[in-house]
């Protein structure tokens, strides 16, 4: 039997690119999976990349789980609060919620222009409220109601993806500072949901072949890259594991939980943990 049969997962932001490979591979454990995002029909993205979460979803049950695709703006509360409604109503559980969405930087994503801006002072102000709006608060809004389906069946495990940018300076300030309220924000959710055996943990990928990546293969080293699906398959062992309360609260670097679990990519490869100086 799949690890994660009989078992719900939400995953935010899940049209492409992280949150769809964590779909991916909460689906191939075996789970109901949840995806969120706004893109319901190509071409209608922010971006220009393809993926939409019925996509996704239907890869999802391909792969042995069963994908719920829902159409979800995460910084509207009042649609975050129908999707948890939805869950109430349908599965009425929660195991996983992996919190992926983020905002801020559509605009890097389109294959020409990565972090060319020279001083917070030349970046538009609105890439502060968008990472926090569109990432740090959308995050924090989905725990605060995950948290009671969570508490009243007796468990459940709340992931926030994080990135190395969080322990540096030279990775922008928006970016830098949303990350590392995030990792803040997983450290004490996980301390006031330690008594009712729910884990919080952030999670860092390494260098990930998101579509936006390979679109921009030209700037990027592959050669210890990790697919979108690694991550997945790192959240699904995680899920799995019995003792995971041991790393609530931790900041956990994806391939090295991997190599813990004996986790390998979709092409048997086993990515090497990078470290923040790497990052």
């Amino acid at each position: 039997m799949p690890p994660l049969s009989g078992q719900v997962a939400l995953v935010t932001g899940a049209s492409r690119g992280v949150g769809k490979g964590i779909a991916l591979g909460l689906g191939e454990a075996g789970a109901t999976v949840y995806v969120t995002g706004r893109t319901e029909q190509a071409g209608q993205a922010a971006v220009a990349l393809p993926g939409t979460i019925h996509e996704t979803a239907a890869e999802v049950t391909r792969l042995g789980g069963r994908g719920m695709a829902v159409r979800c703006d995460h910084t509207d509360d009042e649609q975050v609060r129908a999707l948890f409604d939805r869950i109430q109503t349908e599965p009425g559980r929660l195991d996983i919620l992996v919190n992926n969405v983020w905002g801020g930087y559509e605009h890097f994503n389109d294959g020409t222009e990565f972090w060319n801006e020279k001083g917070f002072w030349t970046a538009p102000l609105s890439r502060w409220d968008k990472s926090f709006q569109a990432g740090v608060r959308a995050h924090y809004v989905a725990g605060v109601l995950a948290a009671p389906l969570m508490i009243a069946q007796g468990g459940g495990l709340i992931v926030n993806i994080s990135f190395f940018a969080a322990q540096r300076d030279d990775r922008g300030v928006a970016y830098a500072a949303a990350k590392a309220a995030d990792d803040r924000m997983a450290s004490a959710m996980a301390h006031e949901l330690r008594p009712h055996n729910v884990a919080a943990v952030s999670l860092y990928p390494g260098l990930v072949r998101t579509e936006g990546v390979l679109k921009a293969g030209d700037f990027f080293d592959l050669s210890n890259s990790e697919s979108p699906q690694f991550l997945g398959r790192v959240i699904a062992a995680l899920a799995a594991d019995p003792r995971r309360m041991d790393k609530s609260g931790q900041v956990l670097v994806a391939a090295a939980v991997a190599l813990e679990y004996g986790v390998t990519d979709v092409d048997g490869k086993q990515p090497r943990p990078i470290t923040v100086d790497e990052a």
